[in-house]
């Protein structure tokens, strides 16, 4: 499951992808100030678009922490979506490219690490949730499905990259969450692999 993703695509260029698709964002607390980062990692602070109950076509742009305390304090960052329907508290993850981990090559003491892209665009969201927490406040997790085709050979669960013509659709709450949360087609998502280094697969 995913545990380190990337957003290094400024934050102006993904607002007008949002309006090209006719999806009308809110900024309520400002236009996050969003360097490019190579890694987000658990617990820290990073740009989702949260929808707004009873409005269809749009959300609002805002800084949350990746992750929740679990029982015993364990962060919650990923959440299993099957047979659950998600009737509120729906966010879209921003991101250029998230990673999965292997076990170590030879000679190789550190896991492998592998990059995955969206072939058809550079950048994408994933299907999420926010939660507020006593301690800690607003946060959000990555939902997870069984893997797709491009994602079995690695891991046993996946994040749910969403198609930009379901984004609208995962926003809104009254849309089932089944009809939204699916894998992508095989050769949707282009691994890399980043640790040891070597040229991408293709």
């Amino acid at each position: 499951m995913c545990n380190d993703y990337r957003l290094e695509v400024e934050i102006a260029s993904i607002m007008e992808d949002f309006e090209g698709l006719e999806i009308n964002i809110d900024v309520p607390e400002g236009t996050p100030n969003v360097a490019a980062r190579a890694d987000i990692n658990i617990t820290d602070t990073a740009p989702i678009v949260r929808g707004i109950e009873g409005r269809r076509g749009g959300g609002e742009l805002i800084n949350r922490r990746w992750s929740w305390p679990g029982q015993g304090g364990k962060p919650v960052y990923n959440f299993r979506a099957e047979g659950r329907e998600f009737t509120s508290n729906r966010v879209l993850i921003l991101t250029d490219g998230f990673y999965e981990f292997t076990d170590p090559q030879p000679g190789e003491k550190r896991k492998t690490k592998w990059l995955f892209t969206l072939k058809d665009h550079d950048w994408f969201c994933i299907a999420g949730i926010w939660r507020a927490h006593p301690e800690i406040g607003e946060a959000f997790t990555m939902l997870t499905l069984e893997p797709g085709e491009d994602i079995a050979p690695f891991h046993r669960r996946q994040i749910v990259p969403l198609p930009r013509e379901l984004w609208t659709d995962w926003l809104d709450a009254s849309v089932p969450a089944g009809e939204v949360l699916r894998t992508l087609p095989k050769g949707s998502l282009i691994p890399a692999q980043v640790y040891p280094p070597q040229s991408a697969l293709f």
